[in-house]
This record gives structure tokens, C-alpha cells and sequence, in this order.
């Protein structure tokens, strides 16, 4: 499902990835694992073609992503979901609204966007929430949001960027179940994070980083 050959991206800051190769196979949840500055987030980017690398192929589903144009890039994003330690939800509009926008933009009908995120938020528990604003919700619910927000659109990829950084176990763990939950129906998951106890009990497929090199 994607393959890394060679990756390499320079950053300024001596930070990024040097000629990284691994595979993730189609409905594997993976874990990005390694220290602050490893080359997670660079990992993360470089798949959703955020960033553009300096040398090597990333090949997504039998696709060299850094041959898209802009319309088949817009097209090849669809089927990603992203997920981001820092929420990025607008705060002013409501829980309904911020996970009915990936909808919007792909041009669904009203009607199917309502039923699409009435089902969602009674997925990920929020059903009684979809009033509410960001700013109205505990950390955890946000990041609920998200990955309400990231699996709408019922993506091919999800990205989750150090999703549970800024959250206490219960929360953090009520988020890795809901992204288990999706890779059993196929879905690749890819889970940036440096917090190894929390996910210790959970891995099966994992990929470990260190200064930008990969390490296991």
C-alpha cells in the first residue's frame, strides 16, 4: 500500500529522513515510533505529499505520488485522513459542521452529509455533542472530532500525527481504539508517536526512527 525507496528530505535544521525504505502494507496499523526530532512527522508529510522530497519514490497504492499533478494530487488526498496532535478544528463552527466540511468540500448533497455525520458522531461517542463548539469540549472529545473529521470521507489512508500528545491515558487510549477500530476494515493506519509505554501492549507492526534514520 505504500512503500518508501530511498526517501530522503533535508530540512534546514539538519532534522528530516535519510534514505528511508520500508513497506506498509494495505489494512496494517503501523506505529512511527522514536524521540522527538526522529523524522516522524517528516514521514507523515512526505506521504500526504505535503512536503516534497529531495530524492527517492514513494509509491501509494502502485502510484509514484511525486508524479501527480495538482488535480490528481487533490484527488489522491481524498483517500487520506488526517489526524494532528493539535486538533486544527475551526472554533467557530460547531462539532456537526467541522466534520461535515471534508463533505462540503467534495460537493456531497446536504441530506447524505447529515446522515454520513450523524452515524460518525455516534461512532466515536459524540452524538449528544454535535452542538457544541471545539472550545466547549475536553481535549479527548476534540481529538474525537478528528478522527470523526479524518475517517468521514471513508478514506483508503489514515495519518495520525502524535495524536495523543497533548492527552491523559484514558483519553489517549479511547482514540488508538477507534483507529484499531478502522484498520479492521481495511484502512492503513499509520500512528506517529514517541510515547512507547502507551502503545507497548498494543504493537504489531511498528517502524522506528532515529535521526531520521530507521532504526528497527
Amino acid at each position: 500500500m505504500i512503500q518508501f525507496i530511498n526517501v530522503t528530505v533535508k530540512h534546514s535544521d539538519s532534522r528530516g529522513i535519510q534514505s528511508l525504505s520500508f513497506k506498509v502494507n494495505k489494512g496494517q496499523f503501523v506505529y512511527l515510533m522514536g524521540p522527538t526530532g526522529a523524522g516522524k512527522s517528516t514521514v507523515i508529510k512526505s506521504i500526504q505529499k505535503s512536503i516534497n522530497i529531495d530524492s527517492g519514490r514513494i509509491i501509494v497504492d502502485n502510484q509514484d505520488i511525486s508524479k501527480f499533478n495538482n488535480l490528481e494530487l487533490a484527488f489522491y488526498r481524498r483517500n487520506i485522513g488526517m489526524i494532528f496532535q493539535d486538533f486544527k478544528l475551526l472554533n467557530d463552527r460547531t462539532i456537526f459542521e467541522n466534520i461535515a466540511l471534508p463533505l462540503q468540500i467534495i460537493g456531497l448533497k446536504t441530506d447524505i452529509i447529515h446522515d454520513k455525520v450523524k452515524n460518525i458522531l455516534l461512532k466515536v461517542g459524540l452524538n449528544k455533542r454535535n452542538n457544541k463548539y471545539p472550545y466547549e469540549l475536553s481535549g479527548g472529545e476534540q481529538q474525537k472530532v478528528c478522527v470523526a473529521r479524518a475517517i468521514i470521507k471513508t478514506p483508503k489512508i489514515i495519518l495520525a500525527d502524535e495524536p495523543t500528545g497533548n492527552l491523559d491515558p484514558s483519553a489517549s487510549d479511547d482514540i488508538i481504539d477507534l483507529l484499531e477500530e478502522e484498520s479492521k476494515s481495511d484502512v492503513t493506519v499509520i500512528m506517529a508517536t514517541h510515547n512507547y509505554p502507551l502503545i507497548e501492549n498494543r504493537i504489531q507492526h511498528f517502524i522506528e526512527l532515529n535521526n531520521g534514520k530507521l532504526i528497527s
